[in-house]
């Protein structure tokens, strides 16, 4: 999808774009044509990794590719979604949002299958369908594509049940098509706080900047084992690095030279799965006007990444309103918020915070946000249960409560004469979704030029490496 773009907005050749279109796979999803803008106000589109062991035609991969990709064998695996990510375009906005779902998020899955891991959405109704096709006299090829359109729908509903939207057109890749793309274009920029080292993905990287691609950049999207939060570090993890492919195929060395042009054409053709109702060219000419800086990556709000399941082991808990709520909010700000002055000094706030949102450790993470932006970091506890968060600060300190409420993402503020001057009090009610509520400290949203927006420094926190302005992560 992004490389159809890139070849129209920028001018290659229109027999490229031929090139790239005809060779796509093609799954009849009964998605709406996304040609006019849609009724609910937004395009979504539902963007899949798959842990698949299959091409996009559904043929086996043979194994000494499997060996190359560290992916055991043709068994393994199955039709797991590693990477689930909306691509939201909201109707009246230039600004796209890349909203990332965990994969070990713990939801109720479409289908009748009950609450398990949304990753096993797709591989839940392909392995039924597939079964109920055996027998039927259809050849095999017929039976693999049949089923995976049975999964393909029931991920979608999911993905709609949880979020509210309107699911407009599904992209999917497979392992071996994400190992072709970042070879063809020559690697990805990429930086890591500490060196890291992970049998289970095959990641075994240095501290600092570097260059990765083909299996190293996918040991690097998959690693989980030996991240500090597991799942949701490796969220992160895909994000930047969708951030740098981005930026990798938008630069002049990848369109202006033909030969890592024509592989990036034929890596995508032969790794992507499409819905059929999806007029790529008419959604690229759509988005000719979307640039780096109006794309931001969030994730869907968590609460506990180590919930405990009945058959599913460790989760990550998802409350399936908050999401509704999130997807729904997101570009829009609140009513009550007003923008913050730009002069001034968040070192003349303290900044106490509460946690009324049920959910562990999140005043904590959020006052580490605000410490980050230079705020004074006051006393966290916890409070009784809100849905709605709220800034509430003394007499005269109504710019400091705005500049909180700011840093935040936008929420109510209210005076409280109890509180003292000089002083916010923050409480997060169950509502909250800012900085802080994704599983890791200040992290404002990422944009397309694969760097974080950087927060002003806490002089007391541990330098970050940085590379060239790509953010350095775990």
């Amino acid at each position: 999808m992004v490389s159809a773009a890139i070849l129209v907005v920028t001018g290659v050749a229109w027999q490229n774009l031929t090139a790239l279109t005809d060779g796509l796979t093609k799954q009849d999803l009964n998605l709406a044509d996304a040609g006019e803008r849609p009724a609910d106000g937004a395009i979504d589109i539902l963007l899949v990794g798959m842990d698949s062991r299959t091409d996009s035609k559904g043929n086996p991969l043979p194994q000494n590719i499997l060996n190359e990709l560290q992916a055991g064998g043709s068994d393994d695996g199955g039709f797991n979604t590693d990477t689930l990510i909306l691509l939201h375009i909201p109707n009246d906005s230039g600004k796209a949002y890349a909203v990332s779902f965990p994969r070990d998020s713990y939801v109720r899955i479409a289908g009748g299958y009950g609450r398990h891991k949304i990753n096993s959405a797709y591989g839940f109704a392909k392995n039924d369908a597939a079964e109920k096709l055996q027998g039927s006299g259809k050849s095999p090829q017929d039976v693999e594509m049949e089923s995976r359109k049975a999964g393909a729908n029931n991920l979608i509903q999911t993905i709609q049940d949880l979020t509210g939207s309107n699911i407009d057109h599904y992209a999917e890749v497979n392992l071996v098509g994400f190992y072709d793309i970042t070879k063809a274009i020559g690697g990805i920029d990429v930086c890591l706080n500490e060196n890291v080292r992970d049998s289970f993905s095959g990641a075994n990287f240095k501290a600092g900047p570097q260059t990765i691609e083909g299996k190293n950049a996918l040991a690097f999207v998959r690693q989980r084992h030996g991240l500090p939060l597991g799942d949701l570090d490796r969220v992160v993890r895909q994000q930047v690095f969708m951030a740098g492919l981005a930026k990798k195929m938008l630069s002049a060395g990848v369109l202006t030279d033909s030969t890592k042009r024509n592989d990036m054409i034929k890596a995508v053709s032969g790794a992507i799965v499409l819905d059929d109702g999806w007029d790529i060219t008419k959604f690229a000419l759509q988005m000719k006007d979307m640039t780096g800086g109006n794309m931001t990556f969030q994730t869907i709000p968590t609460g506990n990444p180590d919930l405990k399941t009945p058959e599913d082991g460790s989760a990550v808990e998802v409350d399936e309103s908050e999401v509704r709520a999130f997807v729904k909010n997101l570009g829009k700000a609140p009513a009550s918020s007003t923008p913050p002055d730009p002069k001034f000094d968040n070192s003349t706030v303290t900044v106490d915070v509460r946690n009324a949102s049920g959910v562990p450790g999140l005043a904590a993470q959020v006052q580490q946000s605000l410490v980050a932006k230079g705020f004074k970091a006051g006393p966290t506890g916890n409070a009784e249960a809100m849905k709605k968060s709220v800034v509430r600060y003394g007499k005269g300190g109504e710019a400091g409560a705005n500049a909180v409420q700011g840093a935040l993402g936008g929420m109510n503020i209210e005076e409280d004469v109890n509180i003292p001057a000089g002083t916010a009090r923050v409480f997060l009610g169950s509502d909250y979704s800012g900085p802080g509520a994704q599983g890791f400290a200040a992290s404002p949203p990422l944009n397309l030029d694969g760097a974080r927006q950087q927060p002003a420094p806490d002089p007391n926190a541990p330098k970050p490496i940085t590379a060239d302005g790509v953010r350095c992560v775990n």
